[in-house]
């Protein structure tokens, strides 16, 4: 499959197409195609070993290009004829380890190649990309006195100094606690977009990818699977791959009969699938809304039910004709906590229940 993204304008920015790479006998990209306009930002999200990472270096010149074609602008930096050095190619790295010089302070580090500025250009980008990342008093201190989220303000400080025309990030919050993570991404998002570089995040965080990125290209098995806006993803996946990455989701067994799926939990809509096809019914826990009067409603029973901040999680069982039952998740608002063992109605939110023929 040939997709292609489109998040800035046509022949802008960061260019990639056709890009295939194999280690060995191995295949690990197949035919990427990708564009990322200036100040735009683009996730690569999927699991471990689907070649986000391989995509990233070749960007950058840390893998020798065996098909495709890589540009910035008009400028090729890598084909079947031409290879810019890494160093020459005006990008950026951020990676999950800081890579901090131990024997330099913060604003060493920070100045660290910006060898074509003289030196009072030098101080004053120094000290600008410190206030951005909210680090100008410790310009002075050396590494091993910051904590790890500090670590990585001056790592990511010292990535935007040179004012790359293409950033790379693969997985930069992966090391830090859920709080550090959550101040950090918000930091970074407003680095990048205050930038005019093409910005490519490697991630296997699908809510990072859709709080990062403008775009998100979902991957697997060394292809893109589907790119697109955060809620295009999120609202209209192609496949049960794509929607199950974007959180948890009930899956339901069934087949199609008159355009329609018969399910414990209701008939659904499939109109563009044949009569008879096998089919799996995914359900975003959130779809399932819970009434208390369960009249005129498919009927659950509570099995537990936790509050979890701002929603709560039920564990419901539906009869199905089987021992135990149909066992679902439902999302509901945070203080919505019926009794265990009590008897609820369940209406469905079709915006978030997905039908795709059984893989």
């Amino acid at each position: 499959m040939n997709i292609q993204t489109h998040v800035g304008q046509s022949g802008s920015g960061l260019s990639v197409s056709g890009l295939s790479h194999d280690y060995g006998a191995r295949p690990v990209l197949r035919d990427i195609n990708l564009e990322v306009g200036p100040g735009e930002i683009l996730c690569l999200l999927g699991p471990s070993g689907c070649g986000k990472t391989t995509t990233l270096r070749l960007i950058a010149g840390l893998e020798e290009l065996q098909s495709g074609r890589i540009a910035w602008n008009e400028d090729v930096l890598a084909d079947a004829t031409r290879c810019v050095p890494p160093e020459h190619r005006h990008v950026s790295l951020l990676f999950q380890d800081f890579a901090l010089f131990p024997h330099l302070t913060v604003a060493e580090n920070v100045a660290f190649g910006l060898t074509d500025l003289n030196s009072a250009e030098r101080d004053e980008r120094v000290r600008n990309v410190l206030e951005q990342v909210g680090m100008l008093g410790y310009a002075a201190t050396y590494p091993h006195f910051l904590s790890g989220g500090e670590q990585q303000r001056i790592a990511l400080a010292r990535a935007r100094a040179p004012r790359p025309r293409i950033f790379l990030l693969d997985e930069p919050f992966s090391n830090l606690d859920t709080r550090l993570r959550n101040q950090l991404r918000d930091l970074c998002l407003h680095v990048l977009k205050k930038s005019n570089s093409s910005s490519v995040i490697v991630t296997h965080d699908a809510e990072e990818a859709m709080f990062m990125g403008d775009k998100v290209a979902v991957m697997r098995d060394g292809a893109i699977v589907q790119v697109g806006p955060p809620e295009e993803l999120y609202f209209r996946p192609v496949n049960a791959f794509v929607a199950g990455l974007f959180g948890e989701v009930n899956e339901i067994k069934g087949r199609v009969v008159d355009g329609h799926v018969l399910t414990p939990i209701g008939r659904i809509c499939a109109p563009d699938l044949s009569n008879g096809a096998e089919v799996d019914v995914l359900v975003r826990p959130e779809a399932l809304k819970i009434s208390q009067n369960p009249d005129n409603t498919s009927v659950a029973s509570v099995i537990t039910s936790r509050l979890l901040g701002r929603s709560s999680l039920l564990h419901l069982s539906v009869a199905n004709g089987e021992p135990g039952g149909l066992h679902l998740h439902s999302r509901v608002p945070g203080r919505v906590l019926p009794e265990e063992g009590a008897t609820v109605g369940i209406t469905l939110d079709e915006q978030n229940v997905f039908v795709f023929p059984m893989e």
